[in-house]
């Protein structure tokens, strides 16, 4: 008996070993008419030291977003997506703002806001390695989600359009996208091998994002794959903040992702990240903000987040 258990534990460890050297072949694949849903749950908390007073934000999003295979080409791949579920929790300076976009709160005005971007379709054109070529259509929604604020006075609406942008437009839906979404290689890979890509910081702040991969494990449905983003600002640039503050960045952090990878179409089943970035930032002279020399702001930023995509048809 004893003897049957080693060979089969020698069996097991060879087929392993063998595994690890063979070559496995990870990109997108997609057939037209394919539905995803994706489950975004994440909660970033910042904090910024003003003058010796800490200042203390947190985002909480719980969203649910359909991913729909619309075009499929050579090399690349248009999908569409749409919010079918929004509920965002903002937290700062004592103003809360909580919405559920499916519910109607005529007492705050970014839940009707939200409430417009719900169903409504734009588009991600993605290649078969994972890089986005462009995002279609998402401003033209917050544009038209704008209209929900033209009621208020002129100095509300910029603070509503400005957060809603900062949070769901463009630029910060891609850069989001992009450090939740692997690049593949363009050449099959064995257990081991790590990669890597890079791509500029977008949605807010400035600078570059170095994305490093590496693969566990694999077998015929799945891959397991471990990831760390190297976050870094540019510190010349300059860039504006809440309340229209100029100020530029010197931040720098880390984002670590788990993956377990569907195999036949490559995006993630499930992903779990956690990101830790600290720095400063430097707000530059401004009379109207009674900011009399530039002035150095100690900022901390922890997320947590974790997806789920699913296959619906």
């Amino acid at each position: 008996m004893k003897r049957f258990l080693g060979l089969m534990t020698m069996v097991v460890t060879l087929a392993l070993s063998a595994r690890a050297q063979e070559y496995v072949d990870l990109k997108y694949r997609f057939e037209k008419g394919q539905l995803f849903e994706l489950e975004q749950k994440s909660r970033s908390e910042t904090y910024m030291t003003v003058n010796e007073v800490m200042q203390r934000t947190t985002r909480d999003y719980n969203n649910i977003i359909s991913i729909e295979v619309t075009d499929v080409q050579p090399g690349k791949t248009t999908l569409t997506f749409r919010y079918k579920d929004l509920k965002f929790n903002f937290n700062a300076k004592n103003q809360n703002i909580f919405v559920d976009a499916k519910v109607t709160n005529d007492k705050e005005p970014f839940q009707a806001g939200l409430k417009k971007v719900l169903d409504q379709p734009f588009t991600v054109e993605i290649q078969t390695n994972g890089i986005i070529n462009k995002v279609d259509g998402l401003d033209a929604i917050l544009d038209n989600a704008a209209s929900a604020f033209s009621s208020l006075k002129q100095d509300e609406q910029e603070a509503y359009k400005k957060l809603m942008k900062d949070q769901f437009g463009t630029d910060a839906f891609q850069g989001w996208l992009e450090q939740l979404l692997i690049m593949y290689p363009v050449h099959g890979i064995k257990t081991g091998t790590q990669w890597e890509e890079n791509v500029p910081l977008r949605g807010g702040l400035i600078g570059r994002v170095d994305l490093y991969w590496n693969l566990q494990t694999w077998d015929a449905e799945t891959a397991k794959i471990g990831g760390t983003n190297k976050i870094k600002t540019d510190k010349i640039q300059t860039l504006t903040l809440e309340d229209d503050i100029k100020a530029t960045a010197e931040i720098s952090g880390t984002t670590s992702s788990n993956y377990l990878i569907d195999r036949g179409s490559g995006l993630p089943r499930i992903c779990v990240q956690n990101t830790d970035m600290a720095g400063d930032y430097t707000y530059k002279v401004n009379k109207a903000k009674r900011i009399k020399h530039d002035l150095k702001v100690p900022v901390k930023v922890v997320t947590n987040a974790s997806y789920k995509i699913k296959r619906m048809k």
